[in-house]
């Protein structure tokens, strides 16, 4: 008797499930250009930084909610400017998945190059509840597999993770600085700085265990950035003298995307090249620096500061900082270059940024192409760049260059703490 009971139950059962294996099949979309989410196919997960964009010659990156403009979703992208064609961005919410009409904003300084980062916009109503996103060329939704994008800066925030967050593009070709990199880390963190952000295609076996630890401390966020499996990246920025297909390994497309990253998590962020360090010199830190240059200039979003440069080729005379710990490690010393070459009258400096990220909407090397706030040029006696690399006016001599220390005012924390670091790598050994 108990088990004709089973019997009967288990045939409920198996004809409720045929009935709605039946109604799914006649109530689903035709068109697909709303689906529910229950009817949506699994969400692949995305493991790398660049997706390419199935059928078109275009690439995208990362999404962000824009709450700037109205909560439309920005998808930070590649698109190739001489293959151009309709775009639509297929998103999600909690309920159904849609397809809308696309603008892609090119950015305008693309140097000559075919593939330059470019911000793809969604149009459309209530965007801010949708949860992922993908770019396609169709203007309706299929029933085949796609790797969407999650979208991040959902939610807005006045209280911020950290203060300051140095944006640095790109490592590649093997790079291998290893003692300039360690003393530029630790410098930051003398001056204030609670994150680095590092777009990686490649490095040196040296860096790679510097960056592992930094990574381990907790100062540093390594984006794996493999561009060159992708398009053939440019090793410089002109065009004509460089070839390739995008600028500088991508160099734009990472900025932009840092920006839009740290929007909601850090209040100010840097952006500047891996041998440059942004210095106060009428300020002990960065927080102190900031504080004052807000309170004078509130309506700034964009800060400029020039860039000046050491030869890595003149060093000073008394051999002070020639550290026989250091022989063995990789790279340049920054502590032994002191001399900076002078301005010239015909030539400008150029300048890298401290932003308000939220303030800014599109970035570029040396400025920003649009912002929502002022731009304010930091005086150079205020703050300016310590640039450690070849020189570019080689022809003077010593006696002709600005001798500058600053760097040696940090010499009590700075030397162990890099020692530390070397140490904790495994690149140099204790009391070596």
């Amino acid at each position: 008797m108990e088990h004709n009971k089973w019997k009967t139950f288990l045939g409920i059962c198996i004809i409720n499930i045929l009935l709605i294996l039946v109604w799914a099949y006649l109530n689903w979309p035709s068109d697909y250009t709303s689906m529910p989410l229950y009817n949506k196919l699994k969400i692949p997960e995305v493991i790398h930084s660049i997706t390419p964009i199935k059928d078109s010659q275009h690439f995208m990156v990362s999404a962000f909610i824009d709450h700037r403009l109205d909560g439309t979703i920005r998808v930070i992208s590649i698109i190739d400017r001489h293959h151009l064609q309709p775009l639509y961005c297929i998103y999600c919410t909690i309920e159904h998945c849609k397809a809308v009409e696309t603008d892609v904003w090119i950015h305008s300084d693309h140097f000559g190059f075919p593939f330059h980062v470019s911000d793809v916009i969604c149009k459309g109503e209530h965007l801010e509840d949708a949860t992922d996103v993908f770019i396609s060329t169709k203007s309706s939704l299929d029933n085949e597999p796609h790797e969407y994008l999650p979208i991040q800066n959902r939610v807005m925030s006045e209280t911020f993770k950290f203060n300051f967050t140095v944006c640095i593009s790109n490592l590649f070709g093997d790079y291998n600085n290893v003692l300039q990199f360690a003393q530029t880390i630790e410098m930051y963190k003398l001056l204030g700085v609670q994150r680095v952000v590092i777009y990686n295609t490649s490095c040196g076996p040296g860096l790679d265990k510097l960056l592992k630890h930094y990574e381990w401390e907790g100062i540093v966020e390594i984006v794996p950035w493999q561009i060159d499996k992708f398009v053939s990246p440019s090793p410089g920025w002109n065009f004509k003298k460089s070839k390739g297909d995008i600028h500088y390994y991508g160099q734009l497309t990472t900025l932009n995307e840092c920006i839009y990253r740290h929007m909601y998590q850090s209040k100010y962020v840097l952006l500047n090249d891996i041998d440059e360090i942004i210095m106060p010199y009428q300020y002990a830190n960065l927080p102190s620096l900031m504080k004052n240059l807000q309170a004078e200039h509130p309506n700034v979003g964009v800060f400029l500061i020039e860039n000046h440069i050491f030869p890595k080729t003149q060093f000073e005379d008394s051999g002070r900082f020639k550290r026989l710990e250091w022989r063995n490690i990789s790279g340049i010393n920054i502590m032994e270059h002191i001399y900076r070459e002078p301005d010239r009258n015909d030539v400008f400096n150029p300048t890298k940024l401290i932003v308000n990220p939220r303030m800014v909407e599109q970035i570029s090397v040396h400025s920003s192409l649009k912002n929502f706030g002022e731009t304010y040029h930091v005086p150079f006696d205020v703050c300016r760049i310590v640039h450690v690399r070849v020189p570019l006016q080689g022809h003077l001599t010593k006696e002709q260059l600005a001798v500058d220390k600053k760097v040696w005012e940090f010499e009590q924390d700075l030397v162990p703490n890099v020692d530390k670091a070397l140490e904790r790598s495994g690149l140099l050994r204790p009391n070596s």
